[in-house]
């Protein structure tokens, strides 16, 4: 089946470079000239994937993010400038599933784009053999991708998902930051720590919206392991670094 991918970009020759790239690899391509125009095109049909830039006139990438996460959880890959790495880490911890940074290559954005749909298809394929995880109050169904604490569904990312589902199939064991990119990525991806760190932060964020305190524990300097998961308060760890 023929894959959608939305390029929002103000720069017509970006998006330009973008469409025959992704056109090349197979893929149906829909552009958007700003965030606005973004928006109406997910909502009259969606996307398989938004390649969404950050910097963006009238509505930001960061805005157009925040709404579409409110309303689904299409894969989202930021497009952003080398100078802007705060606007980088809260795209992450809007929900954005990875990031390209101009100025790049085509190729790289095409093949970041694969990894992440890849890592969907995975998610919500995952075999029916084992494919509950539980701790305390939490329970992971990797058969249809679903975070729940006391049986209330917890609205994940695909990266953010991934990233639990590591921590819970090791039970006990801390697990480093690189070890957690291969989780997402594959061995000898470049990402950088503050990205894992970020999604860190955003999972212990909806996780604390349902009164779930102690999901992830930081060992600080090491990196993160599967918390009690009982609800208590303050039972998270240190949290130097995320």
């Amino acid at each position: 089946m023929t894959r959608t991918v939305l390029l929002v970009d103000d720069d017509p020759h970006i998006r330009e470079v973008l469409a025959f790239a992704f056109d090349k690899a197979g893929f149906a391509v829909r552009t958007a000239a700003d965030g606005e125009a973004a928006l109406a095109d997910v909502a009259a049909q969606l996307p398989d994937l938004v390649v969404l830039d950050i910097n963006m006139p009238r509505m930001d990438g960061l805005e157009v993010c925040r709404r579409l996460r409110g309303s689904g959880d299409v894969p989202v890959l930021f497009l952003s400038s080398r100078d802007d790495e705060f606007d980088r880490v809260l795209g992450i911890e809007l929900g954005a599933d990875d990031y390209v940074v101009k100025p790049f290559s085509p190729r790289e954005v095409v093949a970041r784009a694969n990894a992440i749909l890849r890592r969907s298809a995975r998610s919500v394929s995952a075999p029916a053999a084992g494919a509950a995880l539980e701790k305390g109050l939490l329970s992971l169904d990797t058969d249809g991708w679903s975070a729940r604490w006391q049986g209330r569904e917890v609205a994940l990312t695909v990266s953010e998902f991934n990233l639990v589902r590591a921590l819970a199939a090791a039970p006990g064991r801390i697990l480093s930051r690189d070890q957690l990119i291969d989780q997402l990525h594959g061995p000898g991806f470049a990402i950088t720590d503050r990205t894992v760190d970020s999604h860190i932060r955003n999972i212990r964020r909806k996780f604390a919206e349902a009164d779930a305190h102690d999901v992830i524990e930081t060992r600080a300097g090491v990196g993160y392991r599967l918390g009690p998961c009982n609800g208590s308060i303050g039972s998270g760890g240190a949290k130097s670094g995320g």
